[in-house]
């Protein structure tokens, strides 16, 4: 896939929402799958009230829900599952049947949600749901049983992450009293009676963004507001158990300062172990969590809108109507990302921009707004080369 001569892939343009697409998620595994039935299908959501299925290679539709009651603004998918979890502008979240779109279980939120995250924890799959008053729930798959709810932030709106190994989540809101908290999950499903779950609140104001570090367990980066700058820390996170108790271990590993020329960064994903990519408005940018900058790219011609990072590749999206696609290699100290292609878009004269992308490893999707009001999907289909060592491109 380093290639991106046209005879490498098929694109299609894939249309069917009557309003702009606000989220889109794969529904099939990403793992790779060489023997002729693979099949890439995305989810996507729409304010049109509907959920739909799409088959990235055939480019056509493989089921539409029924309209909803409200716009749906939020999905969440479970690949190993077969599952899609969406939720409307009103807080109303529905589990769906990824391979038919048989709707098998519902929850109601008391205000609309600010966050949704799936988890594939150990002892069983979760959904954890922000709530524009504060409060996290914590849901059962495919069930949607609660397992417990919890204030973390009075009456403010609050954002959430897992963490990879999903032992961990990371929660703030906007509110510069309040600091970001860290919640051991296991209390949260079990919660324990009468206490309030395991957490420790951060010693920082005014989070912007954060990220986890995919190949370790529990290393968090957050970006905040220092005295005057823009800080990246990083956290390393620990769980020390006593016969009665469990205290979250919080241990700062490496900070630096954002230069000025990045204070309008609107992008955060982590690589590897200590890799940052770091977008700031048509410019994407990589660090060590230690801020060695080791490479700045300018291919957009516009405002990158969605960042896109696996193992293998790295795909921004922008308002310029194009995908830019950069692959790892790798080097004795730290890996060498490379600039290979665009992907184009439609026209200009009837689309406005890439608004989301995401990807797998035969396929990549970006949702392309369209002038009049609505979005489609434009996906890439890699050709598949067969014989012996199979590979891809």
């Amino acid at each position: 896939m380093e290639s991106g001569r046209p005879q490498d892939f098929v694109c299609k343009a894939i249309a069917g929402h009557k309003g702009p697409i606000t989220k889109l998620a794969y529904a099939s595994p990403k793992e790779p799958c060489f023997d002729g039935r693979e099949k890439s299908v995305a989810c996507t959501v729409s304010s049109d009230g509907t959920v739909r299925a799409w088959d990235l290679r055939e480019g056509t539709e493989i089921w539409s829900s029924p309209l909803q009651p409200a716009a749906l603004v939020n999905l969440v998918t479970y690949p190993q599952l077969q599952l899609v979890v969406t939720v409307d502008e009103e807080g109303q979240i529905k589990v769906w049947e990824a391979e038919n779109g048989s709707e098998s279980a519902s929850f109601r939120l008391p205000t609309e949600s600010s966050g949704m995250e799936a988890c594939d924890h150990p002892e069983g799959p979760f959904l954890l749901a922000a709530c524009a008053n504060g409060a996290l729930y914590t849901l059962t798959v495919p069930g949607l049983q609660l397992r417990s709810r919890v204030s973390v932030f009075l009456d403010r709106p609050a954002s959430l992450l897992c963490s990879p190994d999903c032992q961990w989540v990371f929660t703030w809101t906007e509110d510069a009293e309040l600091g970001p908290k860290v919640l051991h999950t296991r209390s949260l499903l079990c919660p324990p009676e009468d206490e309030p779950p395991v957490s420790s609140t951060l010693p920082i104001r005014l989070t912007s963004r954060a990220c986890w570090a995919p190949h370790e367990a529990a290393r968090l980066v957050v970006m905040h507001r220092g005295d005057n700058d823009l800080v990246v820390t990083t956290y390393e996170l620990g769980a020390k158990k006593s016969r009665d108790a469990v205290n979250i271990l919080v241990q700062q590993i490496a900070s630096f300062f954002l230069p000025d020329t990045m204070t309008s960064t609107h992008l955060m994903k982590g690589h590897g172990s200590q890799m940052l990519l770091l977008v700031s408005w048509t410019e994407l940018q990589l660090f060590t969590i230690h801020g060695l900058q080791l490479a700045a790219f300018q291919d957009h011609q516009e405002r990158i809108t969605s960042l896109c990072v696996d193992q293998s590749r790295v795909i921004t999206s922008s308002l310029d109507l194009s995908l830019r696609v950069y692959t790892w290699k790798k080097d004795n100290t730290f890996p060498v990302l490379k600039s290979c292609y665009h992907l184009l878009g439609g026209s200009h004269r009837w689309a406005s921009g890439f608004t989301q992308v995401e990807s797998d490893n035969v396929s990549i999707t970006g949702v392309e707004a369209r002038s009049a009001g609505t979005s489609i999907l434009r996906s890439y289909y890699f050709q598949v080369q067969r014989g012996r060592g199979d590979h891809v491109g």
